[in-house]
């Protein structure tokens, strides 16, 4: 019975990477992201020009810039997507996306600051947003220098020599990936409904972070299953680490989460860079001579 459902997950999540992968998939998503961006231009201006009717008009914001944030709020949504594939090919490249994600949100949220401001914007009322929107820019550009290295250090070892284990493993992490992104859907669609409602939620991002901490978790202690190599361990622990400190970034205030995550991702960095030292240690024979 649980053969049965793994296979069928299994089949599942390779049905929904290979249609997300496609070239179809990114000409889809692109048009996605342009026409969102585009119509949100439109239904402001259409609200601002007092146009809509007024159940509509109270949703719809009258800033020009929320466009903007849409558009990034959409492409983090398809970038959380291609996260959750990635879990079943590698957690180091997981935990990589993991940061591409964060750096991509300290991006949003200067647009989200910019957006928060009345039009015609004025430097009267940029000037006291600059500090939390220079340290959300420099924060990002330094994650992404980091994430160059840390991808650049990244070395692949098979955590076991079993075929067969490697491929139950695999399928083990696909059922936990399938399951992360059916969860992250409800996520967003509960946060579109409170959004519609007027009630006030975390963002789904936040959210994402706190599965993506039990997530990191249970693949550290399945990963234990098939190999209680302690370097491993210690490596998949920091990972998950890395995870809670990105969940605190995004809750922190702007200056101090942009530090947190530029901190985190130098973090990361010195965990594979220790492993990778480790790993060839063991490698070696011991000469006893």
């Amino acid at each position: 019975m649980v053969l049965s459902i793994i296979k069928r997950s299994e089949k599942i999540f390779d049905a929904l990477e290979a249609g997300v992968e496609s070239h179809a998939g990114h000409r889809a998503v692109g048009a996605l992201l342009v026409t969102s961006f585009i119509g949100s231009l439109v239904v402001i201006e259409l609200n601002r020009q007092g146009m809509l009717p007024t159940p509509l008009a109270q949703v719809v914001p009258d800033s020009h810039l929320v466009a903007i944030q849409i558009a990034f709020n959409l492409l983090l949504c398809v970038e959380v997507v291609s996260l959750i594939m990635m879990l079943s090919h590698s957690i180091s490249s997981s935990v990589g996306k993991q940061f591409e994600l964060l750096s991509l949100i300290l991006l949003r949220d200067v647009f989200k600051e910019l957006a928060h401001l009345i039009e015609p914007i004025t430097w009267d009322k940029v000037g006291p947003a600059m500090p939390a929107m220079a340290a959300s820019a420099i924060g990002s550009l330094v994650i992404f220098v980091v994430i160059a290295f840390f991808y650049r250090a990244q070395c692949r070892l098979s955590i076991t020599h079993d075929h067969l284990e490697q491929n139950t493993f695999i399928a083990g992490k696909k059922c936990i990936a399938l399951g992360l992104l059916a969860a992250f859907i409800g996520i967003v669609g509960r946060s579109l409904m409170a959004f519609y409602n007027g009630v006030h939620l975390p963002s789904p991002f936040v959210s994402l972070y706190s599965l993506l901490i039990f997530t990191d978790v249970l693949l550290v202690l399945l990963s234990l299953r098939y190999s209680s190599s302690y370097h491993v361990a210690f490596r998949n622990s920091g990972f998950a680490v890395s995870t809670v400190m990105i969940r605190v970034a995004l809750i922190a205030p702007p200056l101090v989460g942009a530090g947190l995550g530029a901190a985190t991702a130098l973090f990361t960095l010195a965990v594979t860079l220790a492993y990778n030292h480790f790993a060839a240690i063991m490698a070696k024979p011991c000469d006893l001579s």
